[in-house]
């Protein structure tokens, strides 16, 4: 029986092995595609049969190591613990159905030859499942970042005929290479002054080895662990998205890609430099360097960053008329949800104690969970947008509506995922937030200013879900725009075919059972920090959440806080039924009637709800948060082109 590791190999050579083999066959466009869905699906099954060995055998006590250099000093060793785990199952679950949707979302590119997207995109897969699993710091690091980096390039820029796309892959490919260059530095000045102060040789770049020699590094030279930590800090903010750094490339390079491709980069690239950032400052650092590692400093920065994230991505997400840019911002803002969890890990674990411990992890069960959740709710509200474009040919709001009637199906997922961005009862979204909001505001009696970051991310959901009911009732609700009832006239059918619509239909499905079971996710986080032994990974998993069951969702070990989704429902239901009793307790009748115009055109464009006509003031207030839309803002007018006879490009 395979190992993890050498599954995680396999499922890498596999899909380098598909990237080669949708080359050769990419004259058949639906061919490549089945190919490359078929090589996901199979690399996804060696990756969960590791991730399964792992979280019923244990992880290995040691890397397995496939290749050796010493005079580097580097090896490619690859370790699949918990956390790690995670983040492979996460790649999982959105690669399979991403690449089920473009089968047929592909065919609308036929100015472009899908030589140019799928070879690149089973590279990029491979990419994640090396860069989550390899334990070399340098240059196995380098390898794995760059066959991520490259392919992301070339399919942001896929129509590379609209100038706008190559602008927005330049961005991304400049801060991809920033970041990488910051993260190396910072494994360099750790490496060679960490073996320096030990006088150890062998594999420096290895993680264990950077682990062993970390303590005496923090006591001799704390100065550069401090700048090659701030480094660590900003290479994988940047890839991350975090504020200020993703607002220069994210929102330009998700709307620039093929949508699946968008829903991998939202759903889980970005969540690399997630990975990153927990690897590096809870699992580089033991408790045995609690005096010497300045946890709380760095966890303060961490959440202040974290709140700014939110904040300002879903507020210049707000303000935005594009549906895949809106889509975009919320990333960041999600993201900084993720940093707020981890961040609040961090200083409470700097407090120290048993409640400090469990809230602690509580916190980093949230940030794991919504690693988790984020990315299946974002990559289906990319797929949605996909949907939305393939149906109408735009991304802009403003020209959709009243599809709610000719695309059900897509409206049911979209308004699903819509609840779980925003954190709304009942979905995962807010399964997650939970564990996030519990961790902050229970945590300030120890850590004061937790509470105000706390209540800056629950303020924040409120806007989120602004955001989406612009985004949704904009898209799907009012009354149909002249582009839909001109698509509907000359298409005869505006909602996906089957195979776009399974992939929607999963994720949905997920983001409600996730949702109304808790505690299968805290199960899976609780069993990944068992099997994570290094750093923090013991001490946090003895203070997880325990499970209520189906039923009773989640509860802390001290019973200060409860999540209860049965519970949740029932008042939900019964407020509904209250609700329909006493609007119909009149007896009073009804009827339907058109809206009286003031005299003006039934049917002019002008009567309707349209998305700039959304939260003008709120806009205003908050202009100074920047992120407004653009006039030059690049469609995927591939699909556009379509409907008026011209070729794409």
């Amino acid at each position: 029986m395979l190992t993890p590791e050498q599954a995680v190999v396999g499922a890498i050579f596999l899909c380098l092995g598909g990237a080669v083999l949708t080359a050769a066959v990419a004259s058949s466009r639906r061919l490549a595609g089945w190919a490359a869905f078929l090589v996901t699906a199979l690399s996804g099954a060696l990756v969960l049969a590791a991730v399964a060995r792992v979280f019923a055998g244990g992880a290995s006590e040691e890397p397995a190591q496939f290749l050796q250099m010493p005079a580097l000093g580097f090896a490619l060793r690859l370790h699949v613990d918990g956390l790690s785990a995670v983040f492979l199952v996460l790649s999982v679950l959105v690669a399979v159905p991403a690449a089920l949707y473009g089968i047929r979302y592909m065919d609308h590119y036929s100015g472009y030859g899908v030589g140019r997207y799928y070879p690149y995109f089973l590279v990029f897969l491979a990419a994640m499942y090396g860069l989550l699993t390899t334990t070399d710091m340098m240059w196995f690091f380098f390898i794995f970042w760059q066959m991520m980096t490259m392919p992301g390039y070339a399919l942001i820029r896929y129509e590379h005929r609209i100038r706008q796309n190559v602008r927005a892959a330049n961005k991304y490919l400049l801060m991809m290479q920033i970041a990488c260059v910051a993260t190396m530095v910072g494994a360099e000045l750790l490496a060679l002054t960490g073996a320096a102060a030990t006088g150890a040789g062998g594999l420096k770049y290895d993680f264990e080895s950077v682990r062993s020699n970390l303590p005496a590094m923090l006591q001799t030279r704390p100065t550069a662990s401090a700048i090659a930590f701030g480094l660590f800090l900003i290479g994988f903010g940047i890839k991350m998205g975090m504020w200020p750094f993703g607002q220069f490339w994210l929102p330009d390079a998700h709307p620039a890609a093929p949508s699946p491709v968008s829903a991998m980069l939202s759903g889980v690239m970005i969540k690399t430099g997630a990975y990153g950032l927990m690897r590096y400052f809870l699992w580089l650092p033991s408790p045995a360097v609690r005096a010497e590692f300045p946890m709380a400093s760095w966890g303060a920065l961490v959440v202040a960053l974290g709140t700014i994230t939110l904040f300002t991505g879903t507020m210049q997400a707000l303000r935005q008329e594009q549906s895949k840019r809106l889509l975009a911002f919320h990333s960041i803002g999600q993201i900084g949800y993720i940093m707020l969890g981890a961040g609040a890990c961090m200083v409470l674990l700097a407090k120290g104690g048993s409640i400090g411990a469990t809230l602690a992890a509580v916190g980093l069960c949230g940030a794991l969970f919504h690693v988790l959740n984020h990315g299946l709710f974002k990559a289906l509200l990319f797929l949605n947008a996909g949907s939305l474009l393939w149906a109408t040919g735009t991304q802009d709001l403003n020209r959709m509506g009243g599809l709610v009637r000719l695309m059900p199906l897509t409206a049911a997922t979209a308004c699903i995922a819509s609840f779980s961005i925003a954190g709304v009862p009942l979905f995962n979204g807010f399964a997650s937030k939970w564990h996030i909001y519990v961790a902050c505001i229970t945590g300030s009696s120890a850590v004061k200013y937790l509470a105000v970051c706390g209540l800056i991310a629950i303020l924040t959901s409120a806007l989120t879900l602004a955001s989406f009911m612009k985004f949704f009732g904009a898209s799907f609700l009012s009354r149909s725009s002249k582009l839909v009832k001109e698509r509907f006239a000359s298409r005869g059918r505006l909602e996906v075919g089957g195979l776009m619509q399974v992939p929607q239909v999963f994720l949905a499905a997920a983001c409600v059972l996730l949702g109304i079971w808790p505690a299968l996710g805290v199960v899976l986080i609780g069993t990944a920090l068992r099997q994570s032994h290094q750093g923090w990974g013991e001490a946090l998993a003895a203070g997880t959440t325990a499970s209520g069951g189906a039923w009773w969702g989640v509860t802390l070990d001290n019973g200060a806080a409860v999540f209860a989704p049965a519970g949740v429902a029932l008042v939900l239901v019964g407020g509904l039924l209250v609700a329909l009793w006493v609007s119909r307790a009149g007896g009073a009748s009804r009827r339907i009637a058109e809206p009286w115009l003031c005299g003006y055109a039934r049917e002019g464009e002008h009567n309707r709800y349209r998305a700039h006509g959304y939260y003008g003031e709120i806009k205003r207030l908050f202009r100074w948060v920047g992120g407004g839309w653009r006039g030059s803002m690049v469609e995927e007018s591939a699909v556009a082109s379509r409907g008026n006879g011209r070729k794409s490009g």
